[in-house]
């Protein structure tokens, strides 16, 4: 094989490794941030996922007018570099209440890709809500 063509084999090869890592989907003009309650976490080798219940400023979960609780997903970095941070399946379990900043689906479904830090505030929403002052700061790096 000539090297020419083992230098275009190996290219072809790489181009999905590199060109997976799309937002575009994501519409970054926008921020949101929510409060939630995890039902369940989705470790991922390339982004992990969590799946939450968003909670209302009461601290109790929102109900959609399909009559269910709301829920929202957020894709982060990989569950290896959360559990760097600090967030396993084992100390992040369901029920954990937390705080993210998401950039939102431009097609208006619940999931968004996670910006800035996460905010861990226990298992239930402090009266002052799950902030900085009343949380466990994550940064995502």
């Amino acid at each position: 094989m000539r090297i020419p063509t083992l230098v275009l084999i190996v290219g072809m090869m790489a181009a999905p490794a590199l060109s997976h890592h799309s937002f575009a989907m994501y519409d970054r003009t926008k921020t949101q941030t929510m409060t939630g309650k995890l039902t369940r976490y989705v470790p991922g080798s390339n982004h992990a996922q969590l799946i939450f219940e968003v909670l209302g400023p009461d601290g109790k979960v929102m109900i959609g007018e399909n009559g269910k609780p709301v829920q929202w997903g957020v894709e982060t970095v990989s569950a290896a570099a959360l559990a760097r941070q600090g967030i396993t399946v084992a100390n992040f379990p369901i029920g954990t209440v937390f705080t993210v900043s998401l950039f939102p689906l431009r097609d208006g479904r619940p999931f968004g890709a996670m910006t800035g830090s996460l905010i861990k505030c226990g298992n239930v929403m402090p009266a002052a809500g799950c902030t900085e002052k009343t949380g466990e700061t994550i940064k995502e790096n």
